[in-house]
């Protein structure tokens, strides 16, 4: 059984140990020294940031369990101003995280349900994201969910450069 929740300052060590999980799952070996990866566990998906992160106002985070485990994420950042769309008016979506083994369930698509309703009650009028360009099972499914290429951009972890597409949609 499914159920999706927003999340509290509680799901911090949750929400840090999926984050580094399905972050392993899918990028994980894109990582030729496993020491960046470390480093960046620890300086994104530490318990302590992302207790942080949820008690920020711009935040939103919700938390999806299957049968009473935690499987997943996302998270929503209200005001975040893209460098490639012309407005104020925009949020990101800067995060759905999925166990492997439960992505089958469309766990992703739901929790983007909730992130999307949100931001629409907001009265939000786009909401942009970046997905890694080599993730194509990513960009498939919010291409499929109306969001559209708006721009390329690089990000740097430890010794790897990544190169990142940026979609948005009208809300």
């Amino acid at each position: 059984m499914l159920e999706i929740r927003k999340a509290h300052v509680d799901d911090a060590s949750f929400i840090a140990l999926l984050g580094r999980i399905t972050f392993t799952e899918t990028f994980g070996h894109l990582f030729r020294y496993k020491e960046d990866l470390t480093d960046y566990f620890n300086e994104t998906f530490s318990v302590e940031k992302m207790a942080k992160g949820l008690q920020k106002a711009e935040n939103i985070f919700w938390i999806a369990f299957v049968d009473k485990l935690p499987v997943g994420y996302a998270k929503l950042k209200l005001y975040s101003k893209s460098p490639f769309l012309d407005s104020e008016n925009v949020c990101q979506l800067q995060k759905i995280y999925v166990l492997k083994d439960f992505l089958s369930q469309k766990v992703g698509l739901k929790l983007q349900y909730e992130l999307l309703a949100e931001a629409q009650n907001r009265k939000f009028g786009q909401i942009w994201l970046s997905v890694l360009y080599s993730n194509e099972r990513a960009i498939q499914f919010y291409a499929k969910n109306g969001f559209r290429e708006i721009g390329k951009h690089d990000f740097q972890i430890g010794r790897e450069n990544f190169h990142f597409l940026a979609m948005a949609k009208d809300l």
